[in-house]
């Protein structure tokens, strides 16, 4: 799944390998930390994705750096492709090099909890096979036993209606991971958010754990929100009723946007959300406004809609839940990929209005 959703992505720069490697960067962070007097300790773990899992342990306090590898197989060195396979018997994981005076191994425990479905045996979310299973790699007595202590204490808390599967095993050879997959979270934050957007990690975490889970903006989660039924019938036009809260898709070529041009964004009819950018509309022929990608992708969810005896993918609004449309693969370069979107299901607002109409920051998008 993870490869499918990357070569809609294939024209995007890959940033080179740096003139140092992970191991030597952590090895100068362990010497700058016994210089202040303070060692860093290891533990490891595997969440699925090794990009999700680094990116969620890097932001933590105490944490000096997460490297993204492989362990639990037999082959040495292997490579992704080798890894991801399913053929080698290794994981995706990440070590963590943490300061045991800031974080404790009890609250990275805590942490990982929070960043996988521990129920799941067949892999976590999109990706699928058992090198993308999740456990708790331990490299002492100590650290086996308070792992065994967490999993017991999750299972008992009934936080989950099925049984906590999540391995608890010995670590023996760990493989950092090629150097592309490091940080990659930062150096290729677009197809990063995409691909974890779309793997269904982050709908599933808010869901089991609400807010605790994310590390998004307060203020940007709640400034968008959606009136009840009562008021939405008195706001919306029966067309826009019936699109976003029915379903509904509205006739080709007689919709207000299908071949706007003006340059602007365009924002959830029922919440304001910002949705999709005139940057990234496209004339795709079909008699809808269609789009490359989102304006912001953490305002966009993507169901599976098996409607009409089809496999489509359904785009709804984050927190409005309008639907909008739906997503296709076979849209043009750089993402290949085509956002089919009812107009009634948003809302345009010229440049010239971002300032007044609370948008001014997407101003800079049309800066020359």
């Amino acid at each position: 799944m993870k490869r499918r959703l990357l070569l809609v992505l294939v024209l995007f720069v890959v940033v080179g390998c740096k003139d140092y490697t992970v191991e030597q960067e952590v090895n100068k962070t362990m010497k700058d930390m016994k210089n202040t007097n303070k060692e860093l300790h290891r533990a490891t773990f595997a969440g699925g994705c090794f990009w999700c899992v680094e990116s969620d342990f890097q932001k933590l306090p105490g944490v000096a750096k997460a490297v993204s590898g492989y362990t639990g197989g037999l082959k040495e060195n292997p490579t992704y492709e080798e890894v991801s396979s399913g053929t080698t018997g290794h994981l995706e994981a990440v070590q963590v090099y943490y300061d045991p005076s800031v974080i404790s191994y009890e609250a990275l425990l805590d942490a990982f909890w929070k960043q996988i479905d521990p129920t799941d045996a067949g892999g976590q979310f999109a990706d699928r096979g058992p090198q993308y299973r999740s456990a708790i790699f331990y490299h002492d007595e100590k650290q086996k036993r308070l792992a065994e202590e967490s999993k017991k204490a999750l299972d008992k808390s009934g936080r989950f209606n099925k049984p906590v599967v999540t391995g608890i095993l010995p670590l023996t050879q760990f493989y950092e991971a090629e150097a592309y997959h490091q940080n990659y979270y930062k150096e290729h934050s677009f197809k990063y958010k995409y691909y974890r957007h779309s793997s269904g990690r982050d709908q599933f975490l808010d869901k089991v754990w609400g807010n605790g889970s994310k590390k998004a903006n307060p203020e940007k989660r709640t400034k968008y929100s959606k009136p009840d039924n009562k008021t939405l019938k008195k706001k919306l036009s029966p067309l826009e009723y019936k699109v976003t809260q029915g379903g509904g898709t509205e006739p080709p070529f007689q919709n207000a946007y299908w071949d706007n041009k003006e340059e602007g964004i365009y924002v959830d009819i029922v919440s304001g959300e910002p949705l999709f950018g005139s940057r990234d509309k496209f004339d795709s022929g079909t008699g809808w406004p269609s789009f490359t990608k989102p304006l912001e992708p953490d305002n966009i969810l993507e169901k599976e809609d098996r409607s009409f005896f089809m496999k489509r993918t359904e785009v709804r609004s984050k927190h409005a839940d309008s639907h909008l449309g739906h997503v296709f693969p076979d849209g043009p370069q750089p993402t290949g990929l085509r956002y089919c979107i009812n107009s009634a299901a948003v809302r345009f607002i010229p440049k010239e209005d971002l300032e007044k109409e609370g948008y001014g920051e997407y101003m800079k998008m049309f800066k020359k």
